[in-house]
């Protein structure tokens, strides 16, 4: 590999690993909100009254797993491409696995 393919690949790597660091705060952001929203939603129940909101709190709980497993995901392919595991052009997402 000559000095320039070895710099592009680089290029290539840090251009990726700043598109996920990018993804991983926008999820984190969403999944801040959805605690948020799940605090808010638990503070407003009145059983007394009759008034829950458990569905609206099971949608943001699930939102935030969700977001979470992005951001794992994310994490993860950081990880590979610091390590050297770097996805062939080709090659499809396994998920967050190299295999």
């Amino acid at each position: 590999m000559s000095g320039s393919e070895t710099s592009a690949l680089c290029e290539a790597e840090s251009q990726a690993i700043a598109l996920c660091e990018a993804e991983i705060a926008g999820f984190t952001s969403q999944r801040d909100e959805c605690v948020r929203r799940v605090r808010e939603l638990m503070a407003a129940e009145d059983p007394a009254k009759g008034v829950f909101h458990a569905q609206e709190i099971f949608l943001n709980q699930r939102d935030k797993l969700r977001l979470e497993v992005e951001i794992q995901f994310r994490t993860n392919k950081i990880n590979r491409i610091r390590k050297g595991f770097v996805e062939s052009d080709g090659a499809q997402d396994a998920g967050g696995f190299v295999f």
